[in-house]
């Protein structure tokens, strides 16, 4: 496993990208509406993306077909955005999306409310979150990776919620996905040991039901096999000799 660290000339550059990154979030967030389309958000997306000089890094990725992944309801991830996919009140939407900027890739992941919806989904998605930053809390030089992933679990488990085992958080950089992954559920292995300079992409995938999950036939869209809601929270964060720094919090 070659986990990079990344030089200060290398981490001002991410630092960029990120906070491009979480101001296209900050729009996104700010125009979702019932009425709308999935389409409609992927369209707007891509438009403020370009409009700051930086690549969709997701578009064509795998010859993933949208420039952000829109996941409705039970979708976990990697929903492909449609104009005949309607938004409606009480749904929830996870926006995942990410950019390049000078050669240097963000990530990062929201769920949100459309309109209103019910206390059990709210919960969802406050959890999914918190589990982010509990796992936060150790990512510092020093500790292991894997620290990270008990955390996570912990929290999520402590609601009886299931944590999606097929899908995985990951180092990021000059690609978009690089080593090392980062699973959201325990591990028996410390993994390798956090260094200052490592930049990831910590992204629990929680379900309010049972973990397990399948793909559609469009190859993408991954959905609970149960049908329950999920949820998905995502940061880019660069590890220091001290707390974590949150690239991608706008």
């Amino acid at each position: 496993m070659a986990v990079t660290i990344k030089s200060e000339r290398e981490i001002e550059l991410m630092r960029e990208s990120c906070r491009l990154l979480s101001i296209v979030h900050k729009e996104m967030e700010e125009a979702i509406r019932p009425g709308m389309s999935t389409k409609d958000i992927d369209i707007l997306g891509d438009t403020l993306i370009r409009k700051m000089g930086c690549i969709p890094n997701f578009k064509n990725y795998h010859r993933y077909p949208a420039s952000i992944c829109v996941s409705v309801n039970d979708e976990v991830v990697h929903g492909i955005p449609s104009k005949h996919r309607i938004l409606q009140e009480g749904d929830i939407v996870s926006l995942d999306a990410g950019l390049i900027y000078k050669g240097y890739h963000s990530d990062a992941a929201r769920t949100h409310a459309v309109g209103k919806i019910s206390p059990q989904a709210q919960q969802l998605i406050d959890v999914t979150k918190q589990c982010f930053f509990e796992g936060i809390k150790v990512a510092k030089a020093g500790n292991y990776l894997f620290d990270i992933s008990n955390a996570i679990d912990a929290y999520a488990t402590s609601f009886g919620y299931g944590i999606v085992r097929e899908l995985v958080g990951h180092g990021i950089g000059t690609a978009l996905h690089e080593d090392p992954q980062i699973p959201n559920f325990a591990q028996r292995r410390r993994g390798p040991k956090l260094r200052a300079g490592m930049t990831l992409a910590v992204e629990p995938m929680i379900n309010m039901g049972a973990a397990d999950v399948v793909w559609l036939d469009d190859d993408w869209t991954v959905v609970t096999e149960d049908g329950s809601l999920s949820a998905h929270y995502e940061n880019t964060i660069l590890i220091t000799d001290g707390e974590p720094e949150i690239l991608t919090l706008y």
